[in-house]
C-alpha cells in the first residue's frame, strides 16, 4: 500500500465534531502546543483519519474560545510535524509524517517448528477435537465423489446447504443456490471486489479494518475512505453512524466493506438498530454493502439468544453481500469460505473464478459440511471457552506490565485492541523480532499507517502462555526504547 497516498475525497469536519473530540487542556503547555498535540494524538491513533478536512482556523478558534493566531500557530506546528496538508483555496486536510510505514510482515506465520518465536502476529485458532472425526467420516463419503473430475465451482451441495441452514437459524432465511463456496473468505472477497469494483473507485472502510481486506482493496485499485469506530453512550464500540452518513453522501463510494459481528482488529459488536442506520444511509447513496462474518460465531461473552441478526437480514434491496468462514470457528487449515449473495451473481461469481480456480477441493468442503451439520455447537462451546479464557488472562495481566495501556472489554472476537500510549507498535514489532516475539503492530489494520500506536492481542493463544507473551512484549519495549534514545530506530514518534 502507498501510504503516503491519500484519497481525492476530503472529509469535512465541523468545528462543532473537533471539539468534542479534544481533551481538556492540561495547562502545562502554551495553548497553540496543547492543541497540536491533541490533533496529532487523534490522528496517530485512528479516530481522525487521515484526509479529513479540518475547520478554517477563524471557525474553530470560535468554537473553542481561543484567539485565530492560536489555531494559525496550532496547524502552523501541525504542518512542521508532518500532520497537515495545506493547499491555498483548498483548506488543510490530515495526514501522517513521512516514514509512518508498518515493519517487517509479521502477519504471515512463524513455522511451528520454530518454537523459540513466541507468534502474536496471527489470530487464528487450532484445529478443535471433532476434527478427526469429521475426517474419517468425510474420507468415508469421498468415494461417491471420486468418479467425476471433482470440480464443484459453485461448492458441493452438501456444504452449500449446511451453509444456507446455519444462516436460516441465525435469522437469515438462506437456500442453497444463494451461496457460493470458495477457498477461503478471502477469495470470496477477491471475486466480490474484481466484479463490482473497477479501478478508482472509492470504497468506505472501518478505521480500523482487516488488514488482509486493506490490502485486498489496494491491490483491486480502489480508493479507501476510512470511517473511524466511535464509542456509545455505554463506553461501547460501534459505528460513528454520522460519520458514515457524511461519508457515504459525500465520496458516494462504490462498496462499504464492514465486519459487524466481533469485528477484526476491536472485537465491537455491532447492534440491530445501527445496522438498520447504516443500511438506510448505504441505500441513500447507492452503495454496495459487503459484510465480512467471518467472527460472527465467536460471540464468546454474548449468549446465541441475544445476537443481532445478519446484516442481510435486514436488508430489503439485495445490497448486502455476506462472506463467512470456516477458518475462525472451524480451523483456518480447512481453507473454507463462502459468500451469500442472490442466485444470479453467485452464477456469474461461479463462472469468473474459473479463470484461476475451478473449486475447492472436495474432501475439504466433506469435512466441514460434517463439523457444520454434526459438531457446531461442541466446537463453538470449546472455542468459547478457550477466547474466553485467554480473555480473563490477559485483563488481569495486562494492568501489571503496561498499565498505561488502554483497550475495551470485546464481547467476541478473536482479539484485543490495545492502545499503546506513547509506544509506537511498529517499533515494538521490530524490537519483537529480535527478542523471540511476533507482533502485529497497529498500522497493518489502519489507512495510510494510522494507528501506529496500537498492536492486536490474539486471543487464540492460550491463556497459560498469556504472562510469558507480554513479559516478551516488556522485553522488547525496553529494547525499543534503548534504540529510540541511541538513534536507531527511525521511528517519528516518540517513545
Amino acid at each position: 500500500m502507498d501510504w503516503s497516498t491519500m484519497s481525492e475525497w476530503h472529509s469535512t469536519l465541523t468545528p462543532h465534531a473537533l471539539a468534542r473530540q479534544l481533551p481538556a487542556p492540561d495547562g502545562r503547555r502554551p495553548a497553540y502546543r496543547t492543541l497540536a498535540a491533541q490533533v496529532s494524538r487523534l490522528v496517530a491513533d485512528g479516530r481522525l483519519p487521515v484526509g479529513t478536512r479540518l475547520p478554517a482556523e477563524r471557525e474553530l478558534a470560535a468554537e473553542l474560545n481561543l484567539s485565530r493566531t492560536t489555531v494559525a500557530a496550532a496547524y502552523e506546528a501541525l504542518r512542521a510535524d508532518g500532520f497537515l496538508h495545506s493547499r491555498r483555496g483548498a483548506g488543510s486536510w490530515t495526514a501522517l509524517p513521512a516514514g509512518t510505514a508498518p515493519p517487517a510482515d509479521a502477519l504471515h506465520p512463524v513455522s511451528p517448528d520454530q518454537d523459540t518465536v513466541l507468534d502474536l502476529g496471527l489470530a487464528a485458532p487450532t484445529a478443535p477435537g471433532q476434527l478427526a472425526e469429521a475426517a474419517a467420516h468425510a474420507l468415508d463419503r469421498l468415494p461417491a465423489y471420486t468418479g467425476g473430475h471433482g470440480n464443484y465451482p459453485t461448492g458441493l451441495p452438501v456444504l452449500r446447504e449446511a451453509v444456507a441452514r446455519r444462516y436460516t437459524e441465525r435469522g437469515l432465511p438462506t437456500g442453497p443456490e444463494q451461496v457460493l463456496v470458495t477457498t477461503g473468505a478471502m477469495s470470496a472477497l477477491h471475486l466480490a471486489h474484481q466484479a463490482l469494483l473497477g479501478r478508482g473507485d472509492r470504497v468506505a472502510v472501518e478505521a480500523p479494518s482487516y488488514a488482509n481486506t486493506l490490502r485486498a482493496l489496494d491491490r483491486a485499485g480502489a480508493r479507501l475512505v476510512p470511517v473511524p469506530f466511535a464509542p456509545d453512550a455505554a463506553g461501547r464500540t460501534g459505528w460513528d453512524l454520522a460519520q458514515w452518513q457524511r461519508v457515504l453522501r459525500g465520496a458516494a463510494p462504490r462498496l462499504a466493506s464492514v465486519i459487524p459481528d466481533f469485528q477484526n482488529p476491536t472485537g465491537a459488536l455491532v447492534d440491530e438498530e445501527q445496522r438498520r442506520a447504516l443500511l438506510a444511509h448505504a441505500r441513500a447513496a447507492g452503495t454496495t454493502v459487503i459484510a465480512d462474518e467471518t467472527c460472527a460465531e465467536l460471540g464468546w461473552d454474548v449468549p446465541e439468544s441475544a445476537l443481532p441478526r445478519p446484516l442481510a437480514a435486514l436488508d430489503r434491496d439485495a445490497q448486502v453481500i455476506t462472506v463467512g468462514s470456516a477458518g475462525k470457528i472451524l480451523w483456518p487449515g480447512l481453507r473454507i469460505g463462502w459468500l451469500r449473495a442472490q442466485p444470479s451473481l453467485v452464477r456469474k461469481l461461479a463462472q469468473d473464478r474459473a479463470l484461476y480456480d475451478l473449486g475447492t477441493p472436495v474432501l475439504e468442503q466433506l469435512i466441514a459440511a460434517r463439523l457444520l451439520t454434526d459438531h457446531l455447537p461442541a466446537v463453538r462451546a470449546e472455542r468459547h471457552a478457550q477466547l474466553r479464557a485467554t480473555a480473563e488472562a490477559f485483563a488481569r495481566e495486562l494492568p501489571r506490565h503496561f498499565p498505561g495501556w488502554r483497550y475495551t472489554p470485546p464481547p467476541g472476537g478473536l482479539a484485543l485492541w490495545a492502545a499503546t500510549p506513547g509506544l509506537p507498535a511498529s517499533a515494538l514489532a521490530r524490537a519483537g523480532e529480535r527478542v523471540g516475539v511476533r507482533i502485529a503492530s497497529g498500522s497493518r489494520f489502519g489507512t495510510d499507517g494510522a494507528f501506529e500506536e496500537h498492536l492486536r492481542l490474539p486471543l487464540t493463544l492460550p491463556a497459560a502462555r498469556v504472562p510469558e507473551a507480554l513479559r516478551r512484549i516488556a522485553a522488547a519495549a525496553d529494547l525499543a526504547r534503548t534504540e529510540r534514545l541511541s538513534g536507531e530506530d527511525p521511528t517519528p514518534a516518540a517513545l
